[in-house]
C-alpha cells in the first residue's frame, strides 16, 4: 500500500468493519432506538504530545485510539455503535506502519462490535495526528453532575499502572509481546472494562460516573465541580493513583456500600472518596489537623 489517499481509503474499506459502505462523502447514523439517546465523544492524539512513534507499536496505538473513545461512551452508560476516523500523516509514516495500524484497528473494532462510518485523511509536514469520533446509544445517560451528599465513590480497577508504564518507557524499556509487561500494556494498549457502564446506568442507586483519563485528582475535581459538592479523597490512595492518568477506569458515585455494589456488579471495587457538602475546596484530604485542599496533579494538555 502506497501513501496515496485513494489507496489508503481502499485499505480502510477492505479492512475495517463497515468500511465497505464508505462510498460517499457522508456516512449515516441510524435513529436512536425508542427510549434511548444518541451520545457522541471525540478524542485527538498527537505524536510528541500523547505518544511517541519510536515506542508505541502501530497496532497497539490503534487499539488505544479506539479504546479511549469507547471508554468515554461506556462510562456514560452507552453501548457503542460506530466511529469516524481521521488520519493526518507525515512523511515518516510508512506504508507497512499504516497497514499494521489499520489491521490493529480492524481487530479491535471486531472485538468491540463497532464499525467505521466515515472520516478523512490528510497529509502533514511531519508527525502523526489521529482523531476518532465515536457514537453510541444509552437508555440512561449517566452524567457527571448527579452526585449526592453521602455518596461513596469507587473505581473498577487499581489506578496508576499506566503512569508506571510511562515511567518505564521513559527509562528505556520497550514493549516485548513475547514477555508482556502489565504496566507497559496498561499504557500502550489499555483495555477498559467495556460493558460495565450500562450495568451502572441500570442501577438507580448509581448517581454519577466518568472515565478516569486525566488523573484521579483532576477527574474527581471534575465530578465535584459538576455536582457543586466536595469530595473527601480516600486516605488509602497513593500518589501514583492520584497523579496517574490514562487508567480508563469507571469512577462512579453511589449510595450503595462497597459490599452491596460489589455484589450487584459482580466485581471488586476500589474506594476513592466520599461526597460531602460544598466545602472550601472541591477535593479535600483529612489528616490529624483537619481537612486541607488536594491540588490538581493531573495531566495538562496545554502545559509547555
Amino acid at each position: 500500500m502506497s501513501l496515496e489517499e485513494r489507496r489508503i481509503l481502499a485499505r480502510i474499506r477492505d479492512l475495517l468493519p463497515g468500511g465497505g459502505d464508505l462510498l460517499d462523502d457522508c456516512g449515516a447514523l441510524p435513529p436512536a432506538p425508542p427510549g434511548q439517546s444518541l451520545l457522541v465523544t471525540t478524542d485527538l492524539m498527537e505524536s510528541g504530545q500523547h505518544f511517541r512513534l519510536d515506542w508505541h507499536p502501530p497496532d497497539l496505538l490503534a487499539r488505544k485510539l479506539l479504546a479511549v473513545n469507547l471508554s468515554d461512551l461506556d462510562a456514560s452508560g452507552a453501548h457503542p455503535y460506530g466511529y469516524t476516523l481521521t488520519l493526518a500523516l507525515g512523511p515518516e509514516i510508512t506504508s507497512p506502519w499504516l497497514e499494521t495500524f489499520l489491521l490493529g484497528l480492524a481487530q479491535a473494532s471486531r472485538e468491540c462490535g463497532v464499525r467505521v462510518i466515515g472520516g478523512d485523511t490528510v497529509g502533514r509536514p511531519s508527525g502523526l495526528g489521529l482523531g476518532l469520533t465515536a457514537f453510541g446509544f444509552a437508555t440512561r445517560w449517566l452524567r457527571r453532575d448527579g452526585l449526592r451528599i453521602g455518596d461513596r465513590l469507587f473505581a473498577d480497577q487499581r489506578l496508576g499502572a499506566s503512569l508506571r508504564g510511562l515511567r518505564k518507557l521513559q527509562a528505556g524499556q520497550r514493549w516485548d509481546p513475547t514477555h508482556p509487561d502489565p504496566d507497559l500494556e496498561a499504557h500502550l494498549a489499555p483495555r477498559p472494562n467495556l460493558g460495565l457502564g450500562p450495568k451502572l446506568a441500570n442501577l438507580p442507586e448509581v448517581h454519577a460516573c466518568l472515565d478516569l483519563s486525566d488523573g484521579l485528582s483532576r477527574d474527581l475535581r471534575n465530578l465535584a465541580l459538576a455536582s457543586s459538592l466536595s469530595i473527601a479523597v480516600d486516605p488509602g490512595l497513593d500518589e501514583d493513583a492520584l497523579r496517574g492518568g490514562e487508567d480508563y477506569a469507571r469512577c462512579f458515585g453511589t449510595c450503595l456500600s462497597q459490599a452491596e455494589a460489589e455484589q450487584r456488579l459482580g466485581l471488586p471495587l476500589i474506594p476513592v472518596g466520599r461526597v460531602l457538602e460544598r466545602g472550601p475546596a472541591p477535593l479535600l484530604v483529612y489528616d490529624g489537623d483537619g481537612p486541607s485542599a488536594l491540588p490538581d496533579l493531573g495531566f495538562d494538555h496545554f502545559a509547555p
